[in-house]
């Protein structure tokens, strides 16, 4: 009689707990239709569009009404759920969405049930950015919040391509406030940014080549603690792409004298949003040189820096010549591959010395050009000597032509004289 009476707790139990997982998104999901069913029978589209569009957000996905942010009587039918009294918020201020939002995403118990890899400090993160901290100690509501990123009533994961925070679109995102000139006007901030960003080399990488790893504007800024980078760390967060040549600027004489100049490293020679593609006519004194700027043919600063294109020019055109020498001997019919291999070797070479150029230092530079140098002649000499053996086959093939024309001509010579003497013999 016990163990039977202990089955059925058991069973009650099991019921229950299932009861209490899935009644609550089920009851979310049920006062969301009962919401939608007016609320997409009305006129003014502010009031309408957000029942359209909650069908693919993702907290719909997991069951959650529109009770789950807006409060409100799950068990009214009528208007009598919009009861402030009963807890509904209607829209929410401003000041309290953070909050508001925080309710769930800063449960870390909560989440889990979930989607227990997303971060649960975004609302404390939130309150260490410019943001976060201009709504906090000024109450400035122009600041953006959650759903200035995140739409409300549209939310989708990052990975979501139709998402506001889709890599291709977070600059999209965050330009929608920081291009408009009117609505910035009383922070006194450029807007330009989402223009420059869409010339730079991080843009085109991501948008033309597909590569969603490229920076868009919170991988420098950060998310929800987005924040410009001070001036001393610039070259930390370049660095977290950019690893080897942040390590070399640290060493450099330049990381101190940009330092003591409150100015940003890697900023100061290739810009922060609008950051080209880098080419070696910025190095050395020439027109298009970033070194020109501030240093001269007759400062240290000036002479390492000439000294510095020049030996990466040696090596570039070195690697350049014997390239083209290969390349005209492969055409040509000669097997070189071996060859043309070897002198990627050359290649790397030139880009390690490339990267070495942010040490500043000559010594450093000529370290890596010489062993690219060393590879580019033994290629180079490789070409000559296919190009020898090219004419070499040329020559002994026109020696070739040449005798078995004579044999044939005496050939033919000698077959005229034999009919001629077996006319004569006739």
């Amino acid at each position: 009689m016990g163990r039977r009476i202990a089955s059925i707790l058991s069973v009650l139990f099991l019921l229950g707990l299932f009861g209490t997982l899935f009644s609550a998104p089920a009851m979310a999901q049920q006062m969301a239709d009962r919401c939608a069913a007016c609320h997409l029978g009305l006129a003014d589209q502010r009031l309408a569009r957000p029942a359209k569009v909650f069908r693919e957000d993702v907290h719909a996905s997991k069951g959650f009404g529109c009770v789950a942010c807006h409060g409100g009587d799950t068990e009214a039918a009528g208007m009598e759920a919009m009861d402030r009294a009963k807890g509904y918020i209607g829209k929410p201020d401003r000041k309290q969405i953070t909050r508001l939002c925080g309710r769930c995403h800063s449960d870390g118990r909560f989440m889990r049930q979930y989607n227990p890899s997303l971060r649960v400090d975004q609302e404390a993160e939130y309150y260490t950015s410019v943001h976060g901290q201009r709504l906090r100690q000024y109450g400035d509501t122009k600041v953006a919040v959650c759903v200035s990123c995140h739409p409300a009533h549209l939310i989708k994961p990052p990975s979501d391509p139709r998402s506001s925070v889709h890599p291709l679109r977070v600059a999209e995102t965050c330009a929608h406030c920081h291009a408009d000139s009117q609505y910035m006007q009383p922070y006194k901030i450029p807007t330009d940014q989402f223009q420059k960003y869409k010339e730079s080399i991080h843009w085109k990488t991501m948008s033309v080549k597909g590569d969603l790893s490229a920076p868009t504007c919170n991988d420098c800024h950060g998310n929800h603690g987005a924040a410009p980078p001070g001036m001393t760390w610039v070259g930390n967060v370049c660095g977290q792409c950019h690893s080897v040549m942040a390590e070399l600027f640290a060493k450099s004489p330049h990381a101190k004298i940009f330092a003591r100049m409150g100015t940003p490293g890697c900023a100061t020679c290739h810009s922060n949003h609008d950051v080209k593609e880098t080419d070696d006519n910025k190095l050395g004194l020439e027109n298009e040189s970033v070194c020109a700027g501030c240093h001269s043919a007759q400062d240290k600063g000036g002479k390492t820096a000439a000294t510095m294109r020049s030996l990466v020019d040696s090596l570039r055109s070195a690697s350049e010549r014997a390239g083209a020498l290969l390349l005209q001997a492969e055409h040509a019919g000669v097997e070189v591959s071996q060859a043309q291999f070897e002198l990627n070797g050359a290649k790397d070479a030139l880009v390690k010395a490339r990267a070495v150029v942010h040490s500043f230092s000559p010594d450093l530079v000529k370290k890596e050009v010489e062993p690219g140098l060393g590879i580019s002649t033994k290629a180079h000499a490789r070409g000559v000597r296919a190009l020898d053996e090219i004419q070499f086959r040329r020559k002994g093939l026109a020696v070739s032509v040449v005798i078995i024309l004579c044999l044939i001509v005496g050939l033919v010579i000698k077959i005229r004289s034999l009919e001629r003497e077996k006319v004569d013999e006739t």
